[in-house]
């Protein structure tokens, strides 16, 4: 039998900030900072990594390499000073304590910036080749400018970074110079390309602490349907002077903005391990004078989503384990997830906990062994929140789909909702590439707007025998489900079918905004749901229980919700 759940043990929650420039960087802020400096400061705020990641050179990593090969050699010879024993002596206590990773901030094509973090053991020569794979010229290969010309596009980047063995991290995604700054001017499938790459591992993002709905992590948690694989976000301080301005709060000294990591051990194996696994909670933002962030209740707040559940329970009675089964294979069968046990979705209820977190596991484990098919590996481990134990279950998307339980229950996720699966739904799992992330939509004319992505178009109808029959289409996956009745329908198609039956939309009595216009807007299990219209040639298409998800370009602009590029 497979191995199914993964353990993790003597973890520890070490700090790492992964952006340190040095004065090799051109425009480096304050003069006269040695590596030492640098070393000493990462030392002071508590840092257990740092990466010295310069513009499109290694020449300051090998500048320090060279500083201390050249004081052993004079240690060798008995001809040290008693002011370069006492920097020898401080490298080796140092470099003890902090571990110092090799790295560049690579300037590709239209000027985005991504980092390249590599092992310690990486032979410089080979870092260097890098650089000039990527067409970093020779004469600019130790300056450490920003501007380098015309070198490599984004995907040839992350694809020789991480051929290479490298951690590849979107620098800075939100703002100046990344992949997911908004405004940019390129379309959306580009957007795309630059932040679902496989070969991408990280969003490095400046907004971790703010709670605004629209910050890189909530954009990027899987719940999009444009977007589907979920992005690990990280902070770093991008430091380019050795303490904070104190004229300019921007300008970050070396470890002012942390991020936290579970590591069994420090090395660039585990980190590297870390931040490429699917645990989302084993990153999470530094806080030197708050409490740590609590991952539970902070999904809790985002509350129940097509990636995310949570059961107060899991025992047999009333159902409680068979519900956590049924969200576990919906979750493979749509986009993966992730289940809490021991909490609600009320974040202002106090957390239940599990008090015997072990068996919980062991009874899960085996439940998923035997009632799921095919085979599906999981994992589940134990988190702390408010003071009590919670079990935490991660599901994949299954690259083997359709699961079932008991060999005959499929069951799908639906924005909120976990429902057995139809026969349509079913024949598109079937049909579903394995390992596919990627998500279609219907192609509309370049005149006309993209119908939003998320929620339902009843497509057609017909009346057989005095019952109406619907053809519904799921507009986050493109998905289209035949002969739904208004008393066999789902929750949300329920709805859909009886607002079409009852309440038909006639375009005369729409207030258009051009071709487009919103009919209602309510709130919902804690979402706020829109019903949309579009007109075409000779046709109405409506949109029914569409939340911000969906929301892009003139729909953003017609519910009022911020400007959001795509």
């Amino acid at each position: 039998m497979s191995k199914r759940r993964k353990v993790k043990s003597n973890q520890t929650w070490r700090r790492i900030d992964l952006h340190v420039h040095t004065a090799i960087s051109t425009d480096y802020q304050e003069p006269g900072v040695s590596y030492l400096d640098i070393i000493k400061a990462a030392e002071q705020k508590g840092l257990d990594i740092i990466a010295l990641t310069d513009h499109n050179t290694v020449a300051g990593y090998r500048e320090m390499l060279e500083e201390i090969r050249q004081l052993e050699l004079l240690e060798g010879l008995g001809r040290l000073q008693k002011d370069e024993k006492g920097r020898l002596g401080e490298y080796r206590r140092l470099l003890e304590k902090v571990l110092v990773l090799p790295g560049f901030e690579f300037t590709a094509t239209l000027g985005f910036h991504i980092l390249g973090i590599f092992s310690p053991e990486t032979d410089i020569r080979e870092l260097e080749f890098i650089l000039r794979k990527l067409n970093i010229p020779p004469d600019k290969l130790d300056i450490g400018s920003g501007e380098v010309g015309a070198t490599s596009d984004v995907l040839t980047a992350y694809r020789v970074i991480d051929e290479a063995g490298g951690i590849v991290i979107a620098a800075h995604a939100n703002s100046n110079h990344g992949v997911a700054m908004r405004g940019l001017g390129f379309g959306g499938q580009t957007r795309i390309a630059y932040t679902q790459d496989p070969h991408l591992h990280v969003l490095e993002a400046t907004d971790l602490e703010k709670r605004e709905r629209r910050t890189t992590a909530r954009f990027f948690d899987g719940s999009r349907p444009e977007y589907p694989r979920r992005m690990r976000c990280i902070q770093s301080s991008d430091a380019h002077r050795l303490h904070r301005d104190p004229n300019n709060a921007k300008n970050l000294g070396v470890g002012d903005r942390v991020t936290e990591v579970l590591l069994p051990e420090v090395s660039f194996a585990a980190l590297r391990e870390a931040l490429l696994s699917d645990d989302f909670a084993s990153t999470r933002p530094y806080r030197a004078a708050k409490a740590p962030v609590d991952y539970i209740q902070a999904a809790r707040e985002e509350g129940a989503s097509i990636i995310q559940d949570f059961h107060v329970g899991y025992t047999r009675r009333g159902g409680r384990l068979h519900a956590i089964m049924a969200d576990i294979c919906a979750f493979a069968n749509t986009n993966g997830g992730t289940i809490y046990i021991g909490v609600s979705a009320s974040p202002k209820e106090r957390p239940a906990g599990v008090s015997n977190p072990s068996q919980a596991t062991k009874m899960l484990q085996e439940e998923i062994e035997h009632r799921i098919t095919p085979p599906l590996s999981v994992t589940i481990d134990t988190q702390e929140t408010q003071g009590v134990k919670i079990v935490r279950v991660g599901i994949p998307k299954g690259s083997d789909p359709p699961y079932a339980i008991d060999d005959s229950k499929i069951y799908v996720r639906s924005e909120t909702e976990t429902e057995l699966a139809v026969r349509d739904e079913i024949v598109n799992l079937v049909k579903r590439t394995p390992g596919s992330a990627k998500v279609t939509h219907e192609e509309t004319p370049a005149s006309h707007i993209e119908p939003p992505r998320t929620g339902v178009e009843v497509v057609a109808t017909e009346e057989r025998k005095g019952t109406r029959y619907h053809t519904l289409r799921d507009l986050r996956n493109g998905n289209v489900v035949k002969n739904v009745t208004r008393q066999s329908a789902r929750k949300l198609w329920h709805y859909a079918i009886a607002q079409a039956e009852d309440h038909p939309v006639t375009a005369n009595k729409i207030d258009w905004r051009g071709d487009i216009a919103l009919i209602e807007k309510r709130e919902h299990a804690g979402q706020t749901r829109y019903d949309l219209v579009q007109r075409e040639t000779g046709k109405l298409r409506v949109y029914y229980g569409v939340t911000e998800e969906g929301i892009h370009s003139e729909w953003t602009r017609l519910v009022g919700l911020d400007s959001e590029s795509d």
